[in-house]
């Protein structure tokens, strides 16, 4: 592909808030209401006062005619039923109008929409490019109301122009190419059919019977001659002149160029991205207080189950399994988060398109609103499990048992926004965490003490990475540090003693916190690498994709 861009005569790119992009797969968030969702995408584009953007989200509202559903729930998702589609994909364009940009590029606004549907958003744009707006889009077919709504229209067919120009000539352009439309067709159809593939194939299928109607269209040849004839008839035509004449004169005088409208600042985008965060998992209640009450279940099944060990020297082993199965298995169940992940980093790619706001401010977003939320699960699990099993009934070792387990689940959380990041695909992302938590789980030196675990590949660097392996070591000498056991009537053993025999560990006064530290990093490593994989894999390749459009579209004009 080449080409140059041109903005207002001058070779440039296109200054931030002076365009937007609108996807043809459009990501909204379901707990939202429309104004809502509106609102939160103003406050993340534009920069100044609160006060002031509500004016803009009501003047899209307006333009996008979405004021019967303004104050109705986006759906789908986590919800019986979500708003029709016409109405989605119009949120999905009034987004980008907060931003009251001069061009506007929308591939396929009517993507999934019915003829209603599909008609009233194309009066809808109609509407908008009456305000100066200059709307850019794509489409596959229209009906004929559609279709009379266009100012101009380019054909394509293999990359190939065909006609580019008022949509009134290019019922002429194909007359004068042999091509007519016929009288009760529509003018979207006849040029379909004339410079579609696709309908040679089916008329090949169907050679084998007769069909009662005649012939399947007035074109009756060869749909790659007709390309090749319109593509002919094009360039030697008027129609090509004159746009290669409003090219150069457009190229020849430079108009003002267009500025910045600046941005909100990287602090208000991550208070606002943590504030819209936490009022979605308040009310997404399928990925997240659903979760939570999974949580509750299973700690309660595993507190049940090992309850009533009591502290002798007999109950080492017993009370390892059940810490090491508390540890493995909650972070097993963390899984049910992943489709929760998955769309918070769809919304960000799809955010992050238009330059909403980037890989950084997203992460730290993310990670503030979760935090509450994972403590939420991580006090009331641990306090379940602390007391069903009986461990040590000591205030400082109880929070620290929490607080071991919250930086096992912000792990957890970083290694799955590693690997949905990866593969962006829920079921190769559900089924990589199963087999990275499982491989984990085989290395953290409880079915096999580590000292004895093959070296290469399961001592190192399994053993190491897996992050069972510290929250478990760091619980067991939690419990068992400082303490004792009678052996005989004379003889006693310490804990550190106990626990060599049933778990392979080193512990000293200071190595749980070393292995709270060790898990502290963790966290934040996987973060550093979803940064990584954010900004180099999905940030920048929606955002190439946004300028491959955009040259793409005026490679076609040209």
């Amino acid at each position: 592909m080449y080409g140059e861009v041109f903005v207002n005569g001058a070779k440039s790119l296109m200054p931030y808030g002076s365009y937007g992009f609108v996807k043809r797969e459009i990501n909204l968030i379901g707990s939202l209401t429309v104004r809502e969702f509106l609102y939160y995408s103003a406050l993340l584009q534009l920069p100044g006062f609160f006060c002031q953007k509500k004016s803009v989200v009501e003047d899209a509202i307006h333009a996008m005619s979405l004021g019967d559903c303004a104050d109705r729930l986006i759906g789908g998702h986590c919800y019986m039923k979500g708003l029709p589609n016409g109405e989605r994909r119009r949120i999905g364009i009034a987004r980008e109008l907060v931003m009251r940009p001069h061009v506007l590029f929308i591939d396929e606004p009517l993507y999934h929409l019915d003829s209603v549907s599909a008609l009233l958003m194309m009066v809808t744009l109609k509407k908008l490019a009456s305000t100066g707006c200059t709307l850019i889009f794509t489409i596959y077919q229209s009906s004929t109301e559609v279709f009379g709504l266009f100012d101009r229209i380019c054909l394509l067919s293999n990359g190939n122009t065909l006609f580019f120009g008022e949509t009134l000539s290019c019922l002429q352009h194909f007359s004068n190419a042999g091509f007519p439309c016929p009288i009760m067709q529509s003018p979207s159809d006849h040029f379909l059919r004339a410079i579609n593939t696709d309908f040679d194939r089916i008329i090949a299928m169907c050679k084998n019977w007769q069909d009662d109607n005649g012939d399947f269209s007035s074109v009756n040849m060869d749909t790659a001659v007709a390309i090749r004839t319109l593509e002919a008839t094009y360039r030697s035509s008027a129609d090509a002149a004159a746009v290669e004449n409003m090219i150069l004169r457009l190229t020849e005088k430079e108009g003002p160029l267009l500025k910045s409208k600046g941005k909100a600042g990287s602090a208000t985008r991550i208070a606002v991205l943590t504030w819209r965060s936490l009022l979605i998992m308040s009310r997404e209640w399928k990925y997240y207080w659903l979760r939570l009450i999974l949580y509750i279940i299973f700690t309660l099944c595993v507190g049940t189950t090992f309850s009533g060990l009591g502290h002798s020297l007999s109950s080492v082993v017993t009370r390892v399994a059940a810490i090491f199965v508390f540890v493995s298995f909650t972070a097993l169940l963390s899984i049910a988060g992943v489709p929760a992940i998955m769309k918070e980093v769809k919304i960000y790619a799809s955010e992050e398109s238009n330059q909403h706001l980037g890989a950084l401010v997203f992460l730290v977003g993310q990670l503030l609103s979760s935090i509450p939320f994972l403590f939420l699960i991580s006090i009331s699990s641990s306090l379940v499990f602390y007391f069903l099993v009986g461990l040590r009934d000591e205030f400082s070792l109880l929070m620290y048992f929490v607080l071991n387990f919250f930086m096992c689940l912000l792990v957890n959380e970083g290694l799955m926004l590693v690997v949905v990041s990866l593969w962006q695909d829920v079921y190769w992302s559900t089924l990589t965490l199963v087999s990275v938590q499982v491989i984990m789980m085989l290395s953290a030196g409880y079915f096999r003490i580590r000292n004895a675990l093959p070296k290469p590949v399961w001592t190192y660097p399994l053993s190491y990475i897996a992050f069972h392996t510290y929250s478990i070591q760091g619980l067991l000498e939690n419990e068992y540090l400082g303490t004792s056991f009678a052996v005989g009537q004379v003889r006693t053993i310490s804990g550190y003693q106990a626990l060599r025999s049933a778990y392979d560990t080193s512990m000293d006064s200071n190595s749980k916190w070393e292995n709270l530290l060790v898990l502290f990093l963790m966290a934040v490593g996987y973060r550093i690498l979803v940064f990584v994989l954010l900004y180099f894999r999905v940030g920048k390749k929606e955002f190439l994709y946004k300028i491959f459009k955009c040259h793409r579209d005026t490679n076609n004009a040209r």
